[in-house]
């Protein structure tokens, strides 16, 4: 293989490709390159569904099954992974199982949906085999029906595999991984003298290409960066994808907090802060949409510097501390001091992020997180807040409370904040609370919500946190006395 080539399977077989455009989209490959049309084009920006395929990759000696939006995953991020296509999971003339299902249950209309659906629920099914309502729900919640209605879907998505015959994919896995072990990792793609996409092992690699190309643009996810080449039709000229250095998806912890790669996927890392943080794992699940979660990362989710991103408030109100590299150099600051102005961050060229330290949970600490959309799922923030608080005795002796929708950045409320630190924590203080926060923040209005309607659910967050917190305390105090 040579230095300007990537390989992966496309289905079983082990596909080469070589001198193609970074800015090749999966979608695009499938449709345009391998004549296999099976996979719709509907939103062009990870919504919809219709697009969706399985990537398998290696972790840990196994494959793993994920559902991805082909529409906004570049071709060169297949390498050493296995691209399964719709087309794919009818073998020697049979429907596979999930297949089945649907036309037994009338799952299929227009049709247009069905090749995501089946796609969705042929990943589910490789990690659950007999899944439950709620597992169906959340892996198809990312595609969307507009004529068959969703009851018949659902009922064909839960539908058991479990004590079928084991399908191609179990038959085949031995073979499959140790195709996709003997794949050598690819180093420089490079179409031409002005585009060029790098795909570095490690960080070593990926900072000193970072310091000869600083105007590369870094690929995760690619969630949101594809956008730009799918919505306004950007051309990227040079591209660094990230999925294959290890030490980037790694995640560690010692006795203080979590240390988690830049890369590390939202399910990778949601498990381990929900468990200590409940009310940020619900907030994670209405990110996005399965697809999207399977491959955004922790580190693009910061980096694109987005007033509306989700994680930001919540790592922010956490206290959590970003470290940088450029070169051999790392350095550490708190992630609020990160964002600097609309879309502007305190990296430097040739840097790049490394991971994000999150501290654990203070004793007798709070977690409440309040996302406000026009949707439940899948949709924008209008307001995002987070509050931190450790109460004792009817005393608040931490507070850290942060935003997202109510500036040109997520931020601390500092004035908030310096209202209820060692207050009594009653209705007084709250509502001095809720006067200070026109000192923190001038919203701006946009199509999501008007800049008055920011305050005032910002204000009124405060209130809804104060009332859960009383009504705990009262449930407490009566579950101690019964």
């Amino acid at each position: 293989m040579t230095d300007n080539t990537i390989e992966f399977l496309l289905n079983d077989e082990l596909t080469t490709l070589k001198d193609f455009d970074p800015n090749l989209t999966i979608l695009q490959y499938l449709r345009q390159q391998a004549d296999l049309t099976g996979t719709k084009e509907g939103c062009a920006s990870g919504d919809c569904g219709a697009c969706t395929v399985v990537v398998a990759s290696v972790e840990d000696g196994q494959l793993n099954y994920q559902s991805v939006n082909s529409c906004i995953g570049f071709v060169g991020s297949l390498h050493g992974k296995q691209l399964i296509s719709v087309e794919h999971l009818k073998q020697q003339g049979q429907l596979h199982p999930v297949q089945q299902a649907l036309v037994d249950c009338h799952g299929s209309q227009c049709g247009f949906c069905t090749p995501g659906f089946v796609m969705s629920s042929f990943a589910l099914h490789q990690h659950h085999p007999s899944p439950s309502k709620d597992e169906v729900l959340e892996a198809l919640a990312g595609n969307l029906c507009r004529c068959t209605g969703y009851r018949s879907i659902v009922e064909a998505a839960m539908q058991s595999t479990e004590h079928l015959p084991a399908d191609s994919f179990s038959q085949n896995q031995a073979n499959t991984l140790a195709k996709l072990i003997n794949i050598t990792t690819a180093r420089h793609i490079k179409p031409d003298a002005d585009c060029h996409f790098f795909a570095p092992d490690t960080t070593e690699e990926l900072a000193q290409h970072l310091l000869a190309h600083p105007d590369a643009k870094i690929l995760a996810g690619g969630t949101d960066l594809a956008l730009s080449v799918t919505q306004n039709l950007a051309q990227i000229d040079k591209l660094i994808y990230i999925g294959n250095v290890k030490e980037l998806s790694r995640i560690s912890q010692d006795e203080n907090q979590w240390s988690i790669g830049a890369a590390a996927s939202y399910q990778q890392f949601t498990p381990l802060l929900a468990a200590h943080y409940p009310e940020l794992g619900q907030m994670i699940e209405r990110i996005g949409s399965t697809q999207i979660r399977n491959v955004g990362t922790i580190g693009g989710n910061i980096g694109n510097a987005s007033p509306i991103g989700d994680m930001p408030p919540a790592l922010i109100a956490l206290d959590a501390k970003v470290t940088l590299q450029k070169g051999e150099v790392k350095r550490q600051i708190s992630l609020a001091d990160y964002f600097k102005d609309y879309k502007v961050t305190d990296l430097a060229p040739s840097e790049f992020i490394h991971s994000v330290q999150v501290p654990k949970p203070l004793p007798h600490s709070q977690l409440k997180v309040y996302k406000i959309s026009k949707r439940i799922d899948d949709d924008i923030s209008a307001v995002l807040a987070v509050i931190h608080i450790q109460i004792e005795n009817n005393r608040v002796e931490h507070i850290s409370i942060a935003f997202g929708g109510m500036a040109a950045i997520p931020k601390h409320a500092y004035a908030c904040e310096a209202a209820m630190r060692h207050q009594v924590f009653n209705q007084a203080t709250i509502d001095q609370a809720k006067q200070a926060l026109l000192q923190d923040f001038s919203p701006m209005s946009d199509v999501r919500a008007s800049k008055e309607y920011r305050m005032k659910v910002a204000q009124n967050l405060l209130q809804k946190c104060f009332i859960e917190l009383q009504q705990r305390t009262i449930e407490t105090r009566v579950t101690h006395y019964a």
